[in-house]
């Protein structure tokens, strides 16, 4: 269980994208900037989540990349825009990682760490003891475990997971009821 009365700007905020920040397109990809439509309440919760974290990453696997579905380049236009509409709402995200390898076992992709370790090495500041990952999926709440990361359950596409569960620490409706109970603490 997580105690969200300790979280304050020493801590960071791992953030899954596609399920949390925008919604996901079943067993497709989103390709195309107009594919991309924010989850409700994500640039609320952002702006919220900019008060609390000292730093706040995305880790996404992607593996319309590793399939030749889209290239490095179309995927940065899309976060590029997602993160102005971001910034325009006073949110922050500073940095996005993704994975496009289609092997499940890189060790870049979720549920493996490598983002995790990525993200330390460009912010020596982050310690995984304290970190939180908000995901989707409990490929999402294994790469906390892997990490030593608490993990966050956002039942946004997945409502029926069961809970309790070893994985998840913490289970909420979506981002901005994350940052709701945070608020509240």
């Amino acid at each position: 269980m997580i105690d969200l009365k300790e979280i304050n700007k020493s801590w960071t905020l791992f953030l899954d994208r596609d399920g949390v920040i925008n919604y996901e397109k079943k067993n497709e990809y989103v390709l195309h900037w107009d594919e991309f439509v924010f989850m409700p309440g994500v640039k609320d919760a952002l702006k919220i989540l900019n008060e609390f974290f000292d730093v706040i990453v995305i880790v996404t696997n992607q593996k319309c990349i590793g399939r030749g579905l889209l290239t490095v380049d179309g995927l940065n236009n899309i976060h590029q825009q997602m993160l102005n509409e971001i910034y325009a709402a006073n949110g922050r995200v500073d940095k996005i990682y993704f994975c496009p390898d289609l092997e499940d076992d890189s060790l870049n992709r979720k549920p493996n760490h490598g983002m995790a370790l990525q993200a330390k090495n460009d912010f020596p500041q982050i310690d995984f003891s304290k970190s939180l990952m908000v995901g989707n999926k409990l490929s999402d709440m294994q790469f906390a475990r892997n990490a030593g990361i608490a993990s966050v359950f956002a039942a946004t596409t997945n409502p029926n997971t069961e809970f309790p569960h070893p994985l998840i620490d913490l289970r909420v409706n979506d981002l901005l009821d994350f940052a709701t109970a945070l608020r509240k603490a």
